[in-house]
């Protein structure tokens, strides 16, 4: 059975190449939903609406999530509210040296 936990750890596997951290701790990922149908919806968001890399991290995340075992289908869906903050960052990532 497919989980958010199965999810988030795939999601963590994409790398913002600008900034050279994963998604989830840079605090890209709004929400997260698995249907009954296991086809799974993923919310995020961008540091910036100028992102260079937005297409390739949108690619990322769909073929990762695509080649999960028992996935039916995807949907990405790139969001501008609420606009992401420093804070949104995970704690290891904001207090990195």
């Amino acid at each position: 059975m497919l989980t958010r936990k199965d999810v988030v750890q795939a999601l963590s596997m994409c790398q913002d190449p600008e900034l050279g951290s994963n998604i989830v701790d840079i605090g890209l990922i709004q929400g997260i939903q698995i249907n009954p149908d296991s086809s799974v919806k993923v919310t995020l968001t961008m540091t910036s609406a100028m992102c260079p890399v937005t297409s390739i991290i949108l690619a990322d995340v769909q073929l990762r999530l695509e080649a999960m075992p028992g996935v039916s289908k995807v949907d990405v869906d790139l969001v501008w509210d609420p606009m992401w903050t420093p804070e949104m960052m995970s704690d290891e990532l904001k207090y990195r040296n």
